[in-house]
């Protein structure tokens, strides 16, 4: 395949798009939610995980839904779409979501031991996960943008 052809093929990949498309428009509520908060733009809140909502799951649903749409949905591929958005939802209210709480815990015995000190050690960032509501609206997203993209 000559690489003319390769980008073009690339250029024309609706659910890589939709699936792209999907997580900056999570990512992007996020960004907004935090100019409204704080009043003033943090570059970090791009790639920042957490929050509401979870753009790894607007990214994974809009995937599968993608997907189901281009190969059918009793497709091994579809399938395999679905379970690979299960086990990251999964894994991002879960494994994600109570390492941020043992960062939280962690924070507040640092913050304990050393009490009226100046510490020089970084806190551990506590909102790597999310709540199931969280992982329920990134998902809405996700399949909402590639299902009004394939109408």
């Amino acid at each position: 395949m000559s690489m003319e052809n390769w980008i073009q093929e690339l250029f024309y990949n609706k659910p890589l798009w939709l699936t792209i498309f999907s997580w900056g428009i999570a990512q992007g509520i996020k960004i907004c939610g935090g100019l409204i908060k704080e009043r003033k733009f943090n570059f970090v809140w791009i790639l920042r995980t957490g929050g509401m909502p979870s753009a790894h799951s607007a990214a994974v649903s809009a995937l599968a839904f993608s997907v189901g749409r281009e190969l059918g949905f009793f497709s091994p591929m579809f399938a395999l779409a679905v379970m690979f958005a299960l086990i990251t939802m999964f894994d991002a209210q879960t494994w994600r979501r109570s390492i941020g709480v043992q960062a939280k815990i962690l924070n507040r015995m640092m913050d304990d031991i050393h009490r009226g000190q100046k510490v020089s050690e970084d806190k551990l960032r506590e909102l790597v996960g999310h709540s199931p509501i969280e992982v329920l609206v990134g998902a809405a997203i996700g399949f909402l943008v590639a299902f009004v993209a394939y109408l």
